[in-house]
């Protein structure tokens, strides 16, 4: 049977105290870890189960492959249960995240993507009993080395500050959630690349959430206030793969790599995978949803069974 053809079952469950997930995997079960996939911010778990041209997600990918795919919504998006965006920030999303993989019964395989690239290193820091490997799709970096962002002008909690990578200057707004807006989808999430299947970026946009105001604060490491790994016990020996794409804007090589340099620095066994070094041309920040999302998918499922 081909892989395409595996059979899978289909079922929605709630892990207390409010986070929702969707469950996908081969009818008949499967005897490979459960595979987590983690959504980055203005997402829900819903860009791992369809992309904007209507193909099967990498959940369902992945799951053909033979694992039980688990795709949550972060507490207070989406489909889990509400949450006060006051109180929504890294560390409440990690700790919910975190129960929920410790809930599977056996070591989990966690794949994160952007924002919640950082959620990635805190979890394993915090959970990492229960983390089989990682993957980090265009991760976030950890507080151990990412720049403080240089705070341009504030006024109350509304603040401004210089980024390093993509735009020169972002200003977040403690007060509210942040809407994605048409400059983030066109040159961000879309960008420069090749693979996007621009025909559908209006659906798309218009599928996109808020942005809980806290997690954007930490993501931008504004006041030192993203998560530093302080104990390394979970770190050492554990499988990373860092992912990037050739046209991923906030992403170049130079910004992402010293990611993976950092994890084997701290006795982690991390992979840097650039898609160009691979031949894999014109991707973007949104790899899950272009044009050769299932050839990703793909690659993704040799690395975790490679080792």
């Amino acid at each position: 049977m081909a892989i395409q053809d595996t059979p899978l079952r289909y079922a929605s469950r709630l892990c207390a105290p409010a986070t929702y997930y969707d469950l996908i995997e081969p009818v008949g079960g499967t005897d490979r870890p459960p595979l987590v996939l983690i959504h980055g911010g203005a997402h829900t778990g819903a860009c791992y189960l369809g992309t904007p041209d209507g193909r099967p997600g990498w959940a369902q990918v992945l799951a053909q492959h033979g694992y039980r795919v688990i795709v949550p919504d972060w507490p207070g998006t989406g489909r889990s249960g509400y949450v006060d965006h006051n109180l929504l920030d890294n560390n409440r999303v990690c700790d919910d995240l975190g129960r929920l993989i410790a809930s599977l019964g056996r070591k989990a395989i966690v794949l994160t993507h952007s924002i919640s690239g950082g959620f990635g290193w805190q979890i394993l820091e915090q959970h990492g009993a229960h983390i089989e490997k990682l993957v980090a799709v265009a991760p976030g970096e950890p507080g151990n080395i990412q720049p403080v962002a240089q705070i341009l002008a504030r006024d109350g909690d509304i603040v401004t500050v210089r980024r390093r990578t993509g735009s020169s200057e972002f200003t977040v707004n403690l007060r509210e959630p942040m809407a994605p807006s048409r400059e983030l989808v066109e040159h961000k999430l879309i960008g420069t690349g090749t693979r996007f299947p621009r025909a559908f970026a209006a659906q798309y946009g218009a599928s996109l959430v808020a942005i809980p105001p806290r997690m954007i604060y930490q993501r931008l490491n504004v006041e030192g206030s993203q998560h530093k790994v302080a104990d390394f016990t979970n770190f050492r020996g554990k499988r990373v793969m860092v992912l990037v794409g050739t046209h991923d804007l906030d992403h170049p090589v130079d910004v992402d790599r010293p990611i993976a340099e950092w994890l084997n620095s701290v006795g982690a066994r991390a992979d840097f995978v650039y898609l160009g070094d691979r031949g894999i041309h014109g991707n973007g920040h949104m790899m899950m949803l272009e044009s050769n999302s299932d050839e990703l998918a793909g690659l993704i499922a040799d690395w975790i069974e490679a080792d």
